[in-house]
């Protein structure tokens, strides 16, 4: 049995398991499966490995997408550009397991906004600073776009909330949410940016698949905003760590 599977903590909100469950039911994919392994300290990875002798490639979600680095013994470019890991390789040999590390967010982001970027856009919005975020940026600079990062902490190249205002609203053509908020179960919470300022010529892209429509994304279209929805990305990801689990050249 080859087996696969999704860390981090907590995983509640996760769809990665249903989705590959569903993959290999459809596909005929026999001798595999997919398990989530909820782990409150990545420190407790070393075990996890050693126990799960099957394991061949895990997702890594929040909080771990950086801290992973730490424990890869191989990183692909763009995620050490990034400085964001999602995907983990596992081979074993000799009694030694040997772990690459690969960010498919990369994929799942250019995928869900290639139909969308070729109309004009030169500004962005992102909303949050982590993982996510980094490889939001990543994208949205090969498209050559001019990126405002925003925080509820300012820093150095790093806006807060306040400062979001009117003209900077309505320069960006596309504003990408990558923080938590509206994730199932707080569905009912959404960035602080000014919606009323909104209008049909921006779209608004959520990392959030859960719900596929979060608060943020209702409130564009209530102002005639296009949306992209998480889901799209979740599964471009979940496609793209597959190929890179069974790629004998990686």
């Amino acid at each position: 049995m080859r087996k696969y599977g999704l860390i981090g903590y907590p995983l509640g909100h996760s769809f990665s398991k249903t989705y590959f469950t569903e993959k290999f039911l459809r596909e005929n994919i026999s001798g595999c499966s997919y398990e989530n392994f909820p782990i409150a300290d990545l420190k407790l990875l070393p075990q996890l490995l050693a126990d799960e002798q099957d394991l061949h490639g895990l997702n890594v979600t929040i909080p771990y997408k950086s801290e992973i680095i730490s424990y890869i013994d191989k990183i692909d470019t763009e995620a050490m550009e990034i400085g964001a890991v999602n995907v983990l390789k596992i081979k074993r040999s000799e009694g030694l397991i040997h772990l690459s590390g690969f960010n498919s967010d990369v994929t799942g982001i250019s995928d869900s906004l290639k139909p969308y970027l070729s109309g004009g856009i030169k500004n962005a919005i992102v909303l949050g600073t982590g993982g996510s975020s980094r490889a939001v940026c990543y994208v949205l600079k090969k498209f050559g776009l001019n990126i405002t990062l925003v925080s509820r902490n300012k820093r150095v190249g790093i806006r807060d909330y306040s400062e979001i205002n009117a003209e900077s609203l309505r320069n960006a053509g596309l504003i990408v949410n990558t923080t938590p908020l509206g994730m199932f179960p707080e569905t009912d919470r959404r960035p602080e940016i000014n919606y009323s300022l909104l209008n049909e010529n921006q779209i608004l892209f959520d990392l959030v698949y859960n719900p596929e429509l979060t608060l943020f994304l209702r409130s564009g279209i209530e102002r005639g905003c296009r949306v992209v929805t998480g889901l799209k990305m979740l599964h471009s990801q979940a496609e793209r760590s597959w190929q890179i689990w069974n790629d004998e050249n990686v």
